[in-house]
């Protein structure tokens, strides 16, 4: 069996069998205090966990995302951190699309287990630069949308920054490919998209959720970063 099918299996298994819990995450999340301005009032996370049919989409939506992850990098150490992102960047698609909101309950985890397995990924493979590199993801990443937010923290949640940092901790250490992309696909997704769905009136709101079109875009950034970069600068930005 090659490493591509095993790692699609993998993932396929894994992110499937967790996705089942969901609804159980979201459903645990703490409520924030009430916003009287806002109208209507945010749905509540327990009424989101109880939507129909949360529990086989969430797992559905999370083996095929495992399933592309696994298939990209194959039985490799970094499938550590990228498999258990998968239904936690599900669960907070959900969330964020229909509250707006990236709870910190969720996101402030997700970045120290991310760290912790990043750190056991590079010792167990013994590459230091791809720990380096992660650094600069979280820089570059987490740093570009700090600067938004602090230029015009109404047009962005300080949820999205600290997303942000997770994504670019992750990316970066898989290479220079996959964080430039998955930035930049962020970004692209979101204001394509945004626009889309703002025209379209699905979002009747001004605003609409960046975090999911954030994690689509690190997505495309897994399984596309590389070549993209490669075909683009012939490979003078790709790798360690």
């Amino acid at each position: 069996m090659s490493d591509d099918l095993a790692g699609l299996l993998v993932g396929l298994v894994l992110c499937g069998l967790t996705g089942l819990f969901v609804p159980r995450l979201i459903a645990r999340v703490p409520e924030p205090e009430d916003d009287p301005d806002l109208d209507p009032p945010k749905e509540t996370y327990v009424a989101i966990a109880a939507l129909p049919g949360l529990t086989w989409k969430g797992a559905l939506a999370s083996a095929l995302a495992g399933a592309l992850v696994g298939t990209e990098v194959g039985l490799a150490w970094p499938l550590l951190f990228l498999l258990p992102l998968v239904p936690v960047g599900v669960a907070l698609t959900v969330i964020d699309w229909r509250t707006m909101l990236l709870p910190t309950r969720i996101v402030a985890p997700s970045y120290v287990l991310v760290m912790a397995l990043v750190l056991l990924a590079a010792a167990l493979s013994g590459d230091t630069d791809d720990l380096v590199r992660a650094g600069w993801g979280w820089l570059v990443y987490g740093g570009s949308f700090f600067v938004l937010w602090f230029i015009h923290p109404r047009g962005l949640g300080y949820g999205d920054v600290r997303l942000a940092g997770v994504l670019g901790i992750a990316l970066g250490y898989l290479g220079w490919g996959e964080l430039l992309v998955g930035l930049y696909a962020g970004f692209l997704l979101g204001g394509v998209g945004g626009g889309l769905l703002s025209l379209l009136r699905i979002v009747e709101r001004r605003a609409f959720p960046f975090g999911p079109f954030m994690l689509v875009g690190a997505l495309v950034g897994v399984v596309g970063g590389a070549p993209l970069l490669d075909a683009a600068f012939g490979g003078s930005l790709v790798g360690g």
